[in-house]
């Protein structure tokens, strides 16, 4: 894909897969809930990332651990899942650097679909060293509707005083794509979490970067 520049005046990031690698906590809820539900014996690598990105796309994760089980399955998960973000997470390497970089050119805010309040990322970020740079926080607890909807993206782009067609949304996922189209604004999709480059290109994004240390560079 030709790497074009992109003219924007807000830059809106996924927090899971773009700010920090949540594959660790993914394999600890995933083992953790089957476990708890007496299935050991399904754990299965494989599970690490279909389970989550088959929750970012809402769809069906019965026919992986059991229709009858579903309810039980995704209480136990993402209770453990969020759990295992307060101290397993990592970050991507070279947000730091990108986000001081950026911070100087572009407002800088955070959409994400942890059903968390905004001060359990924020606490995250704080322990990172990343907070100071965003200007905005958004949660699936602040919206109606998660993403693909545009909900969280027009409600930030309204809180920077910022038009949706004058941000770019940077995420790892297919929702964070659609979810920029959606709201109209530019799309930036990074291969540093657990969708594939052919699963992200199906979805047309502006831009598709090895690593967000490319994102600097790409802007006017």
């Amino acid at each position: 894909m030709r790497k074009q520049k992109l003219k924007v005046k807000a830059i809106f990031f996924d927090l899971d897969g773009t700010i920090v690698d949540s594959r660790k906590a993914y394999s600890i809820a995933m083992e953790t809930a089957l476990t708890k539900m007496g299935k050991p014996e399904m754990i299965d690598a494989r599970l690490v990332t279909e389970i989550p990105k088959r929750l970012e796309q809402n769809l069906p994760i019965g026919d992986l651990i059991g229709k009858a089980d579903t309810n039980r399955f995704l209480g136990e998960y993402l209770n453990a899942y969020y759990q295992a973000t307060a101290t397993r997470t990592e970050l991507v390497s070279g947000i730091s650097k990108v986000l001081e970089r950026l911070s100087g050119k572009v407002k800088l805010a955070l959409i994400t679909m942890r059903f968390v309040p905004r001060e359990k990322v924020v606490e995250e970020l704080v322990k990172f060293g990343l907070a100071r740079y965003f200007q905005n926080v958004v949660t699936a607890f602040d919206t109606h509707s998660p993403k693909p909807s545009p909900e969280a993206i027009i409600k930030c782009a309204e809180q920077l005083d910022v038009n949706t067609n004058e941000c770019a949304v940077v995420g790892d996922s297919v929702a964070d794509i659609k979810a920029g189209k959606n709201a109209g604004a530019k799309t930036v999709a990074v291969l540093s979490g657990i969708f594939s480059r052919q699963e992200l290109e199906k979805e047309n994004p502006d831009l598709i970067l090895k690593s967000v240390k490319e994102l600097p560079d790409c802007l006017e």
